[in-house]
């Protein structure tokens, strides 16, 4: 059994809770705030302002300052995010070489991995860079990916046909990490992705009693908007 004080505390979008997400705020946040991990967004725009930026989508970009990957990765590389890892979530496909060129380019590569709910996101980081580590979202289940309960009987089946099949991507090294949504934990889950050498991070759980539970089950980490709560 894992107890909070083994479990990897991991901050969603930085402390989404605390400063606005996907900001070096919120960055900073999660890091007074005792995280060992930061968990951000990683979106590629086309078009006059093509480049790689922290955000979930287009809409969430600040219009008159926009926050570039390449001064995301800079801040981070500073003395004081030296233990802190890193877990990038691609949005875009296409960017990937160039997402693995910032992070050459940064002190962040060694701490960090990748993760993306695309399979052709992780099949391409996986064909540049056999070795550097993936982690896979889940539900992914087409067209409710946000909501994994919102047809209760897909989200029991999903459920239970996921342990086998993270097991597989693992042992066939697909994948390093299942990141799944909170509701798709189990026991089983968790048993599953340990046998087969793997790494679990639930996502994103903002009640500290649903944290005691996952750390009983023995995930890995859990992402979370408010990082006070693994107090």
């Amino acid at each position: 059994m894992r107890g909070l004080s083994a479990l990897i505390r991991v901050g969603h979008k930085g402390a989404a809770a605390l400063a606005p997400g996907n900001t070096l705020a919120s960055f900073d946040a999660a890091l007074t705030a005792g995280v060992d991990m930061i968990e951000f967004d990683v979106l590629a725009v086309s078009g006059r302002s093509a480049g790689l930026y922290v955000a979930h989508d287009t809409g969430a970009l600040d219009p008159r300052d926009p926050l570039t990957l390449a001064a995301a990765l800079e801040h981070l590389s500073t003395p004081p995010f030296a233990e802190i890892r890193l877990q990038l979530d691609l949005k875009s496909a296409g960017s990937e070489e160039r997402v693995l060129d910032a992070l050459e380019r940064s002190a962040a590569i060694s701490r960090a991995f990748i993760s993306s709910g695309r399979w052709s996101v992780l099949e391409r980081v996986r064909a540049l860079e056999p070795t550097f580590p993936l982690g896979w979202p889940v539900p992914g289940i087409p067209g409710i990916s946000g909501t994994p309960l919102s047809t209760p009987t897909l989200g029991r089946v999903y459920r239970r046909l996921l342990p086998r099949r993270a097991a597989a991507h693992l042992r066939a090294g697909t994948i390093d990490a299942l990141v799944p949504h909170w509701r798709m934990v189990t026991r089983e889950l968790v048993e599953a992705v340990r046998g087969a050498g793997g790494e679990l991070y639930a996502w994103t759980v903002d009640d500290a009693a649903e944290i005691a539970r996952l750390a009983s089950l023995g995930v890995t980490g859990v992402i979370t908007n408010d990082p006070r709560l693994f107090a």
